[in-house]
């Protein structure tokens, strides 16, 4: 099937692709909102390895028995980094929880001693 604009009402015109997901359809209109910044907690040296500045991070929720706001830090191809710190993650969990989607960035790449220390910026990702 070809590309081509539909009328979805008299205010709204979406683009309409066989290949492409609703998400991809949605992108442009996007825009992500910055919320705090933090770091990467449990995270080992072998998981820095291949990680970029200003790489792109995907949170996700977990359940977990010792962190009812358990967010995993992963890279997009869905290898897990480490979690946002215990401290920080209560308010965004229950923006997830509510169907908010949150993203973050790598902001520097570092290290604690003998520690990985990753700094990452939080955004929501507002339609």
């Amino acid at each position: 099937m070809e590309n081509g604009l539909i009328s979805v009402d008299q205010k709204c015109i979406a683009l309409f692709d066989s290949e492409a997901s609703v998400g991809k359809l949605l992108k442009p209109l996007s825009k992500e909102v910055f919320l705090y910044n933090t770091y990467i907690a449990g995270i080992s040296e072998k998981d820095i390895e291949g990680l970029g500045d200003s790489e792109k991070l995907v949170l996700r929720r977990e359940d977990s028995t010792f962190d009812d706001c358990a967010i995993a830090v992963m890279k997009e191809d869905g290898h897990r980094l480490g979690y946002v710190p215990e401290r920080d993650n209560a308010v965004f969990a229950r923006l997830m929880d509510v169907g908010k989607i949150l993203t973050a960035r790598v902001k520097s790449i570092g290290k604690k001693g003998d520690l990985p220390d990753i700094r990452i910026s939080i955004f929501l990702v507002d339609f």
